[in-house]
């Protein structure tokens, strides 16, 4: 199993994704969270295919932190359904890498 991941969720408005970037970092479920935006999205969602305006929030943390990480995610996201995925990273700056599992604990 990869030792770091980066978790990434979208959501409607600038200041509810810097709200979830703060919160996950606040709480140690992540060391560090990038909000980019607006980015535009497509999906299909009650049977229809939709376009909405959103921002995305990128949490780098630790592979043990990811299951609180997402319910901690889910619990204060407004979407019914919140995109919530976790990539693992493969390699990196063994420093940096450190840091994230610091900053996680």
């Amino acid at each position: 199993m990869n030792e770091h991941v980066v978790v990434l969720t979208t959501t409607d408005s600038e200041a509810a994704a810097r709200e979830l970037a703060a919160g996950a970092v606040e709480a140690r479920l992540g060391a560090c969270a990038q909000v980019l935006g607006p980015i535009t999205s497509v999906f299909r969602w009650d049977g229809a295919v939709q376009t909405e305006q959103e921002w995305r929030v990128e949490i780098k943390t630790a592979a043990d932190r990811v299951d609180k990480l997402t319910a901690h995610l889910a619990e204060r996201h407004s979407y019914d359904e919140p995109e919530i995925i976790a990539t693992p990273i493969t390699g990196g700056s063994a420093g940096y890498l450190s840091w994230v599992a610091g900053e996680t604990r």
